[in-house]
Formats: C-alpha cells, structure tokens, sequence
C-alpha cells in the first residue's frame, strides 16, 4: 500500500455531473460465490477499482482460483475450477471485512475453512457469531477461539436445510448462510434476513447462477437447495453509499451536481433528510440532480436503522452537514456502538459536537469549518471528513486515504471533475504543513 493522502483546498461549491459506481457490498460476495463454481467462468461487469475489491481478488488467488480483472472495462472474469486451498492469511482477511463472506464457499467447494480474522472498518461490535450458529444449524461443525480465529468443517460438502434466525437484519449473515442454503439438501427458511438492496441484488445474483431463492426483499427468504450452481454474466447494482456521499458533498458546498446510474429508490430516507435540511433534490429516471444551498442548512433528526431506515454508513456524513446548520441536529447511531470516531477531526475543524451519555450526537452548527491536518480512520469516517474539508475555506490535509480508496473508486478524479481543488499526495515527504 502506497502512503498517501489528499491536499483539499476547499470553499467551492461543487458543480456537474458523475456516473457513480456499483455496489462493493453486493459484489464483495458475488466474488467469494463464484467460488463454488467447478466449470465455467464468472462474469461479472463494472466491478469497481478498490482496494477492498483487491483484497477479494487476492483471496481468491490464494485459494486457487484465476482472475483475470480489465481495469479499463472493469470486467472481471473468475475461473475457480482450480481451488484447493481452505486456510486463509491474515495478512489479507484482517484488511476487509468482506473476507468473512468466503466461509460458505469454501465449505461448499473444500469441506474445510479456516479465517483467522476478518477486518475492515472498526466501528464497534460486529460479532459474526450468528454466521456461526448457521453454518452449525446446517450442518457444519464450527470451531470459534478466543484469538479470533474460526475453522469449520462440513461433512460431505453439503449443508442440510434447515429453519434459520438471525437475531440481527446483519447483509453479510444474510448472504453468506443464503449461498449456504443455495446449495444444501432440502428447504431452508432464513427469518430476519435483511432487505438491504445489496443483499437482493446478491439473491438475484445467484438466482441467475441456478438458485432457488425466493422472497428476496421481504424479512423471511424460503430457499430451496440445488444441486450446483453455474458460472453466470452479471452486473451489480449501483453502490447507493456512494451516490449518498456525493449527493451530500453538492449540499455540503452549496453546489449543484447530478449524479447518474443512480437507484433512487434505494435512497428515499436520504432524500427527505435532505430536503428536510434545506437542499433540492430533483430525480429523473436514474439521475439525482442536488442543489445545496448557500445560506446554512436547517438542523435534522436522524436514527440510523437497517433498510429502509437511514443508512449507519451515510450517518458520519449527514453529521458534517449538521455542523454547518442553522440549530441543533440530534443524530442517534443505532446500528454501530463506535460509529462516532469521525467527531474528534470535526472538533479540529471548529465543529461544536458533543456525544450524550445517552449515545446521542448533538450538533450545534457553526458559521464556517477551519481547515485542517486530519486522518482517515476508516471509509466512512474518511468520507465525512473529506466533505468537511470541501466546505472548509482553506487547504486541509487528510492522511491514510487507503481507508477512503477501499470504498470509493478515484473519488478524488470525480470530485476534480465537479470542481474541487484536490490532489492525491503520493508520499508524506511531499506534504506541507496545512
């Protein structure tokens, strides 16, 4: 990984227009799944380039698949017929939360896994010990140690449908005992699924390689097991985060921008917050024109809430807009016990932020954000405090932007092309103080 960071000299409003891209957390398991494919080439398109999107790829050279990955078509094609291999390196799973998605694939493929700890973004909680009782509940036998590490063994490389629960809506629970199902002896019936658009465009995804998955969009999917599934051609859907980040980014500068190869359906909630907040939002076919205004924002209300509620991950940043509001925001993290990690950089930039003894974020907004020198804690965080620099008069420095390319595809490219006044610094060396 190349030490990097953004110079951001802010204080302009964003204007134009950006294709946004497709969905990391559909296509982060559409990748593990190709894996049970013994013949035949997974296709999938306009797959996006980032790092989480590389470590996938890496994983699955490791367990002995080929991938073949056109960065200028963003086509991936995936030939897992070589796959021999079940132990997965820490060097790698602890980078990406999605690596926890390659335990039903290689139970299916192999009869055997071994994760020694999946990573990603540390935003409190997120057990995976419901992923476990699954695999148990269908047949598996599952072995969890205190170090992190899980090894499970599946007899016959056939789970066994069964009546599943997840005592939380999780996506990556969903899709991973979903493929589990997709291939096991009998009916499986998975209650509290979640209805996250991800997790449906994954269902339709397998569908499409020979599934019987049905239900997809509602709490209770009814999956009846198949014999195999096919290597298929696909196109994900769009990453409605994405798209909600920079649709924050035109309200946050005053700007004007519309992006294109939206969902807009997949994003009602955001679009009423910020109509609430003051900002314009105009919506034709798959386009989402967003007009911010130039006077400040109106303060807002929000709980985050899985699907259809507003969205943990676009939380960090409907808190950057609230501290340039006219009034106090009171925003509630429901989904994540330490999704508040973004607030100290706020604080450097002159934000008035105070988090309750209640698990409240109270923002007072101010007339101006000052630049600054921050850090980028995860992709989220990394976000948020990149559109606060936008809206800060000034050069801002933000580092360990790695965080930030794990989600978002050239994210610095697009916002150049929209406007804003931002570099990509290649070595810290070349840094000057803010």
């Amino acid at each position: 990984m190349i030490d990097s960071a953004f110079r951001v000299y802010g204080g302009q409003p964003l204007q134009g227009q950006i294709h946004v891209q497709r969905a990391k957390n559909a296509i982060l398991a559409m990748i593990a799944a190709a894996i049970v494919v013994e013949d035949g080439e997974t296709i999938l398109r306009q797959v996006p380039d980032i790092e989480d999107v590389d470590c996938a790829f890496e994983l699955l050279r490791v367990v002995g698949a080929s991938v073949d990955y056109d960065r200028h078509s963003k086509t991936a094609r995936i030939d897992a017929s070589g796959v021999n291999n079940g132990i997965l390196p820490a060097d790698i799973t602890e980078r990406f939360r999605g690596s926890v998605l390659f335990l039903a694939p290689l139970q299916i493929r192999l009869g055997y896994v071994e994760l020694p700890g999946s990573g990603g973004c540390d935003i409190g909680t997120r057990k995976i010990d419901f992923h476990h009782r699954g695999f148990a509940r269908l047949g598996a036998d599952v072995q969890y140690f205190d170090d992190g590490r899980t090894i499970a063994e599946l007899e016959r490389r056939r789970f066994r449908g069964t009546l599943l629960y997840l005592d939380w809506p999780s996506h990556t629970g969903t899709e991973n005992l979903m493929l589990a199902a997709a291939l096991a002896e009998g009916q499986t019936i998975l209650e509290n699924a979640s209805v996250e658009p991800e997790v449906i465009d994954f269902g339709n995804f397998l569908n499409a390689m020979g599934a019987d998955i049905r239900g997809l969009g509602t709490h209770t999917l009814f999956i009846q097991g198949v014999e195999r599934l096919r290597a298929t051609d696909y196109t994900p859907v769009s990453d409605r985060l994405v798209t909600g980040t920079f649709m924050m980014a035109a309200a946050i500068t005053g700007g004007d921008v519309t992006v294109h190869d939206a969902e807009p359906e997949h994003l009602r909630i955001v679009c009423a917050k910020l109509e609430q907040m003051g900002v314009t939002i105009g919506i034709q076919g798959k386009s989402i024109r967003v007009q911010g205004r130039r006077k400040q924002l109106n303060p807002i209300n929000i709980q985050t809430y899985p699907y259809p509620g507003f969205p943990t991950d676009l939380q960090p940043c409907v808190v950057a807009l609230s501290c340039l509001s006219d009034g106090t925001s009171y925003i509630r993290e429901r989904v994540f016990d330490n999704r508040y990690d973004y607030a100290e950089s706020l604080l450097q930039m002159g934000a008035d932020i105070l988090i309750s003894q209640g698990g409240a974020c109270i923002v007072k907004g101010v007339d101006r954000l000052k630049p600054a020198r921050l850090t980028a804690d995860n992709i989220r965080a990394g976000a948020t405090i990149l559109l606060a620099a936008l809206a800060a008069e000034g050069e801002s420095t933000i580092n360990n932007i790695y965080q930030i390319d794990r989600g978002y595809e050239g994210i610095d490219d697009l916002l150049s092309q929209l406007g804003a006044n931002i570099t990509r610094v290649r070595a810290q060396s070349e840094l000057q103080p803010a």
